[in-house]
């Protein structure tokens, strides 16, 4: 009888992990052709600490631990409808002209979420912009809240990715 009430309450710690586990890794994978080089472009995104320079939906952006551009520095995105979110950078490579970073909390319907964004240089003197991430949706339960699901939440990465890149398309065209 011992042995059953520790497997019961051994599986009973084990259900929440196993439901967190059980949600799927979701991916989301953006990308624009900008009619600039890739050093300007890179210019443009390259500051950690001011996503709102170049993201429509980012009112401010706030460097509340580390040093910018350094691994480990935390920035707070205040959205325009002041909604925020905390994000850890995780890589921060300019020669390669990448950086990868992990949302920490916020307001986005995801959870484990990690991405990383390119400027990659085109033979024609273009660039190109990759904007990539990996996440769960947030309630990660069998049955997910409404608006917590996972086409939900890849939605709003795909809206986030491509309002950003299209932004930053169109300040980066501009003379």
């Amino acid at each position: 009888m011992k042995k059953i009430v520790i497997a019961g309450l051994m599986f009973a710690g084990l259900v929440p992990f196993a439901a967190q586990a059980g949600a799927p890794n979701l991916t989301v994978k953006e990308s624009v052709e900008i009619n600039a080089k890739a050093d300007d472009v890179w210019a443009k995104v390259s500051n950690f600490g001011d996503l709102s320079a170049w993201h429509p939906a980012v009112k401010t952006t706030e460097i509340v631990k580390g040093t910018n551009n350094k691994k480990g520095a935390v920035r707070v995105l205040t959205l325009q409808d002041n909604g925020t979110i905390k994000e850890e950078l995780e890589a921060y490579k300019p020669a390669k002209k990448s950086f990868s970073y992990k949302i920490i909390e916020g307001v986005l319907p995801v959870s484990h979420y990690h991405s990383t964004l390119v400027v990659q240089a085109t033979a024609d003197g273009k660039s190109t912009v990759v904007w990539s991430g990996t996440f769960k949706r947030k309630d990660t339960s069998d049955a997910p809240a409404q608006g917590q699901g996972d086409a939900d939440a890849t939605n709003t990465i795909t809206a986030v990715y491509k309002g950003g890149l299209d932004n930053l398309k169109k300040i980066s065209e501009t003379h």
